[in-house]
């Protein structure tokens, strides 16, 4: 059985048997890849086995992900607030997805189609479940795909807490050189490797020159987020994706006092920095480098259109009168709307930890969103 034990807070409530038994599982599962890759596995593989390995990843499996019985609350789970100022598209547990439609039944704009991009077995169950008598009620098509359309589209792709999950490289300067991390099996459990240097004209590499990182500095890039980019502009004729994330613009990121970078670990609400913590049962993320996004979205013929705070954005989409009293209000609901309003936008909440950008091509009027303040020019 590996060692769950290493790093555990005492305060932190033990898995369940069931989850044990899964976590143990895909413990075996990696320790195959490692042996397979001849004793050390690239962190960004690493990343992407204890995420998404199909049945066993923690976005693959069965476990509860979002809410307050999950590992963390994203902003639509907390009301109907988020969701009505956005009046766009997207997914999740499909509790953004129900505000969406519901706000654009009320508007007289719904779409005749709605596609999510879901690659969880387990999050497409509860999306259909939660969506699809909702969909039926207002006639749209409701479908789901693995990938972005091939074919380009008019329309709106949104992002909400996406990128952050993608896998990440993760690596350091090292006498001045880059070396890149890598996972290796420590006895009943996993530790860090440092391996052989990297590319010296790859993305990493560009990262450490432009910012001068110092010896000993360890960060992480994410190609896979350019790859990303890339695709959505070739699908995207004309429309907007919005992304919403936790991230900085590139001098923020690569900042001297961040020198370990922004690896982040979700589990039963709890954040830490120990990915190999209880593998496939807790979230592994990263926070996002948005001038990489844009300079990626310039490269695939996207405009930038917006960027700005989550605090700035859904004031400027009119959160305040959204949240102002109703007649048929009782205490508990105002207070309820109250601590929506609070964690969204205040900055030691959401508010600022988490950045709007918006891209695209052939818009022809400036987003709303980005009226009240657009810091574009920091990225």
């Amino acid at each position: 059985m590996f060692n769950h034990n290493k790093t555990r807070n005492s305060v932190w409530p033990d898995p369940d048997p069931v989850a044990l038994v899964h976590s143990a599982a895909v413990f075996r599962y990696i320790r195959e890849l490692i042996r397979s890759a001849g004793g050390v596995l690239p962190f960004d593989q690493y990343m992407e086995a204890a995420l998404y390995a199909p049945g066993l990843g923690y976005y693959a499996a069965g476990a509860r992900k979002f809410g307050e019985d999950g590992d963390f609350v994203t902003a639509p789970e907390m009301g109907e607030l988020f969701g009505h100022c956005l009046a766009e598209f997207g997914a999740g547990s499909g509790a953004l997805a129900e505000t969406l439609i519901t706000a654009l039944a009320q508007s007289d704009l719904l779409p005749s189609q709605y596609n999510i991009v879901e690659i969880s077995p387990d999050l497409r169950q509860r999306q259909h479940e939660r969506l699809a008598p909702l969909c039926k009620r207002y006639g749209i098509t409701l479908q789901w795909q693995e990938s972005l359309p091939q074919s380009p589209f008019n329309g709106l792709i949104l992002a909400n807490e996406v990128v952050d999950a993608f896998p990440v490289t993760r690596f350091r300067v090292k006498g001045g050189q880059l070396q890149r991390a890598g996972v290796r099996l420590d006895g009943d459990g996993f530790a860090w490797d440092w391996m052989d240097y990297l590319d010296a004209d790859g993305m990493e590499a560009q990262l450490a020159q432009r910012h001068q990182l110092a010896e000993g500095y360890v960060t992480e890039a994410c190609p896979r987020a350019h790859a990303w980019i890339q695709a959505l502009g070739s699908c995207l004729k004309q429309g907007v994706a919005l992304i919403v994330d936790y991230g900085f613009p590139s001098d923020e990121y690569y900042l001297s006092q961040r020198d370990y970078g922004t690896l982040r670990c979700h589990y039963r609400h709890r954040a830490h920095d120990d990915p190999f913590l209880y593998p496939g049962l807790q979230d592994i993320t990263c926070h996002v480098d948005f001038s990489a996004l844009a300079d990626a979205g310039r490269e695939a013929g996207l405009q930038l259109l917006g960027y700005t705070s989550q605090e700035a954005y859904l004031l400027s989409l009119g959160l305040m009168e959204l949240a102002a009293p109703r007649d048929d209000d009782d205490e508990r609901a105002i207070l309820a709307r109250s601590a929506q309003i609070k964690h969204l936008v205040l900055p030691s909440q959401m508010g600022e930890a988490c950045k709007v950008m918006a891209l695209g091509k052939a818009m022809e009027h400036p987003l709303a969103g980005f009226n009240l303040r657009d810091r574009s020019a920091s990225l």
